[in-house]
C-alpha cells in the first residue's frame, strides 16, 4: 500500500512524502483457509418423505418464506451479516497490520480529514482513522453488521466522530458534499472476486475532492504455477471412482473451475509474474 502525498504550503516545489510502512508482522502468514471438503456418511433416518420433499420446495409468492424474494446481491450482503467472516478478516493479522501500519505510522494524513470508509464491516478501518485524529469518519456498510459496527463505534467512545450508515454505496446520501479520504478493504480472492472496486470508484467519484486519497491507492496482480499431486489426487482423480462409479465427466469440470485454497511455498515452481497494476486514483 504506497502512495506518494505533495505538501505544498509555502508555494515552493512540492515535496513528495511517502508512507512509511513497517511490516511487523510479515513473517505471519493469512489466516485465510478454506476447511477440506469432505463426503460426509449418508444419514440413514429420514422423517416423512412427502414432507421433506414439500419443506424444500417452498412457495415464492409465500411471504413467510423468508429470503423468497432475494436476489443474488442481497445473498452477498447477507453472507456478511454473520460473525464468522469478520472474525477471520481480522484474525488475518498481515492484511489488517498493514492497514493499522499505514494509518497509525501516516496519522498527519488523516489529522482533521473527512474520511469515508467504504464496506466497513465492524469498522474496524474507521477506528484506526478515528484513533489517529479523522475529523469525522462515514462508515458505510450494507449487511446487517452495521448494526453491530454502530454498537461498537459506542463502546469504544467513537459516536461523535464515526458515522455508521446503513445501506448500498450507490443509493446513500452522505451529509457531507465531498470528503477527504476514502478507504476501504475492497480486495477479494485474486484480487478482483467480489467486485466491490466499482462501488469504491462509485464513491470517489462521487464524494472525493480533488487531490484527495484512495488507500489503498494501487493493487498488483500476480500470477504463479505450483505443482501439487497430492492436492491433485484428491480433488481431480477422485472423480475416477466415487465409491465404485466413474463420475470422470465432472473431473473435466473440476481442471477448469477456479478453487482458492492455501499452497505451501516448496509447492510454486516458477517464478512470480505481475500480469496487472491498478492505479485507484485515475482508474
Amino acid at each position: 500500500m504506497e502512495h506518494e502525498y505533495q505538501n505544498n504550503p509555502s508555494g515552493k516545489m512540492p515535496q513528495k512524502i511517502r508512507f512509511e510502512y513497517d511490516d511487523d508482522e510479515g513473517e505471519e502468514e493469512s489466516r485465510f483457509q478454506d476447511p477440506d471438503e469432505t463426503i460426509e456418511e449418508a444419514a440413514t433416518e429420514s422423517s416423512n418423505l412427502e414432507e421433506d420433499l414439500t419443506m424444500c420446495d417452498p412457495d415464492p409468492d409465500d411471504a413467510s418464506v423468508i429470503g423468497a424474494d432475494k436476489t443474488s446481491a442481497d445473498y452477498y450482503f447477507d453472507s456478511y451479516s454473520h460473525f464468522g467472516i469478520h472474525e477471520e478478516m481480522l484474525k488475518d493479522v498481515v492484511r489488517t497490520k498493514t492497514y493499522q501500519n499505514v494509518i497509525y505510522k501516516n496519522s498527519f494524513l488523516f489529522k482533521d480529514k473527512v474520511v469515508l470508509d467504504v464496506g466497513a464491516g465492524t469498522g474496524i478501518l474507521s477506528l484506526f482513522c478515528a484513533k489517529v485524529g479523522a475529523k469525522h469518519v462515514y462508515a458505510i456498510e450494507c449487511s446487517g453488521m452495521a448494526d453491530m459496527a454502530q454498537e461498537i463505534v459506542k463502546l469504544n467512545g467513537y459516536s461523535e466522530v464515526i458515522t455508521v450508515l446503513k445501506g448500498k454505496v450507490e443509493e446513500i446520501e452522505l451529509p457531507v458534499a465531498q470528503v477527504d479520504i476514502i478507504i476501504s478493504e475492497w480486495m477479494g480472492y485474486f484480487l478482483l472476486y467480489e467486485n466491490m472496486l466499482d462501488t469504491v470508484l462509485y464513491a470517489r467519484n462521487k464524494w472525493l475532492v480533488k487531490d484527495g486519497l484512495v488507500l489503498p491507492d494501487k493493487a498488483s496482480l500476480y500470477l504463479t504455477a505450483i505443482e501439487d499431486a497430492d492436492y491433485k489426487e484428491d480433488k481431480i482423480e477422485f472423480w475416477n471412482n466415487v465409491y465404485g462409479f466413474n463420475m470422470s465427466c465432472i473431473r473435466k469440470q473440476s481442471i477448469m473451475e477456479p478453487l482458492v485454497d492455501t499452497v505451501d511455498q516448496k509447492q510454486i515452481v516458477t517464478s512470480c509474474q505481475r500480469l496487472k497494476v491498478g492505479n485507484l486514483s485515475v482508474l
